[in-house]
């Protein structure tokens, strides 16, 4: 599950009206410690992530990995494991001037029966500084299945940004985020991508209990560096 600023995000792709070149691009980087929509996903501990990518004419279609680990785990009901996330996603995005529009859809699976199987359909809305993002999602809970939803509110300006999300239908839980990134450069040359962000998910995300063993809140802070490579263009 991507983070903001270092995954992919349905906004990135920008449609013309000629077709495109396609391109390949491929990135890798690493977090302090991957935080996914307020769910802590390697309890402290840094993961290294990476993917690859092909775009044209706001089209997208790409893979995204990451580790994961939740081995030293204690809330109520969690399974200690860790393994692999590996992403699946695609879809379209076009600009019309101020305005962004973006549908997609995104699978996410694990390895070393870390998690079950999530699928989803994914809508964004932006104009200019606002993003608005929408999930309609589908988990795996073997033998049934459960429904969710994942909503956020994004304010972004000169590279700060603010965001809340909300999950939705059968799963629940609010966090609030706000960081900085940019891309550090010497000369024309752009080294890599950055991130800082503070994060304060509410007890039903932040898998942190109280004294008493009850679910309470949390705040965490991340770091992440990540650098883009140009593979193919035609």
């Amino acid at each position: 599950m991507k983070k903001f600023l270092l995954g992919i995000s349905i906004m990135a792709a920008t449609a013309y009206s000629t077709v495109q070149a396609v391109e390949i691009t491929a990135n890798g980087g690493a977090v302090t410690q991957y935080i996914f929509r307020g769910v802590p996903q390697s309890d402290g501990k840094a993961a290294a992530q990476g993917g690859l990518d092909l775009t044209q004419s706001g089209f997208y279609l790409g893979t995204w990995i990451s580790q994961v680990d939740t081995s030293a785990r204690t809330a109520a009901g969690d399974v200690p494991a860790s393994g692999l996330e590996v992403d699946l996603y695609g879809g379209y995005g076009i600009d019309i001037g101020d305005f962004s529009l973006g549908i997609g859809a995104t699978g996410y699976f694990y390895t070393d029966d870390f998690d079950e199987t999530y699928v989803e359909a994914n809508f964004s809305a932006g104009w200019k500084f606002i993003t608005l993002d929408y999930a309609i999602g589908e988990y795996d809970l073997s033998p049934r299945k459960a429904d969710y939803t994942f909503a956020t509110i994004t304010l972004d300006y000169a590279g700060f940004y603010g965001l809340w999300g909300s999950w939705g239908d059968e799963f629940n839980g609010d966090y609030f985020e706000v960081g900085y990134g940019n891309t550090l450069t010497v000369g024309d040359a752009d080294l890599f991508d950055y991130t800082f962000a503070i994060i304060r998910s509410d007890k039903d995300l932040s898998f942190k209990v109280d004294s008493n063993g009850n679910p309470t809140q949390d705040t965490f802070f991340y770091a992440g560096v990540t650098k883009s490579f140009a593979i193919f263009s035609n």
